[in-house]
């Protein structure tokens, strides 16, 4: 499971990252909520990890806007403000559970999983043409033909489905999947995208990975 964390103290969000990392979480830290609502809209991860008090434009503000949009991740606040109406506020905006600071990680953690519980109806494959991906295997399958993906090629995959025929640019595949402070350069991007094609193509796929000079890449369905 994806999980991203909004939090601009960045010893606890980074904390917080080992912590989930140990758990088996795959976790994604930014530190302001500008940048946080640009991952958050991507509509891939599995629960948001979101601060009240964050740059850019706050944890209430963001929470409205990922609710605005209708996506249903769940999303637990964070905040240092104690108070039945700053807990009202939270929950108002469309948080589903509101973790007063400081907080143990035993705490954290029992938060987490009642909301990852209550969210059992939560999408676990996403489809396009003839062909599913499992969130849950990380396998991408087509009629009785089935073939695991590596981690990286996995998240390639992932959001390419989630865009479908919409563009995507190399440099946003590259800041989801390798994060903004990794090394690696678009070159992987293109690497990764070639694994995927060989990939497609061994399962019967009808799905084509297709590349526009300077837009990016989408997904088109070939007859």
């Amino acid at each position: 499971m994806k999980i991203l964390i909004i939090e601009d103290e960045k010893l606890l969000a980074d904390s917080m990252k080992v912590l989930l990392e140990k758990k088996g979480f795959t976790v994604e830290t930014v530190y302001d909520g500008l940048a946080g609502m640009e991952y958050a809209e991507l509509g891939i991860y599995d629960l948001l990890i979101v601060d009240v008090m964050i740059p850019g434009i706050n944890g209430l503000e963001l929470v409205r806007r990922v609710r605005a949009k209708r996506f249903a991740t769940p999303i637990l606040m964070l905040s240092a403000r104690s108070s039945l109406e700053d807990r009202v506020a939270g929950l108002n905006a469309g948080a589903d559970y509101y973790l007063t600071k400081p907080f143990d990680a035993k705490e954290l953690s029992a938060c987490m999983n009642a909301l990852l519980r209550r969210n059992g109806n939560q999408i676990d494959e996403l489809v396009f043409g003839n062909t599913s991906l499992d969130l849950n295997s990380g396998t991408l399958i087509c009629r009785e033909k089935r073939i695991r993906l590596s981690a990286k090629e996995f998240d390639v995959m992932r959001i390419l489905m989630q865009y479908g025929e919409n563009n995507l640019p190399k440099s946003v595949i590259l800041s989801r999947v390798w994060g903004y402070e990794s090394n690696a350069v678009e070159n992987h991007v293109e690497v990764y995208v070639g694994f995927l094609r060989k990939k497609l193509a061994s399962i019967g796929s009808n799905v084509r990975i297709e590349a526009i000079r300077r837009l990016g890449y989408h997904l088109e369905v070939k007859t």
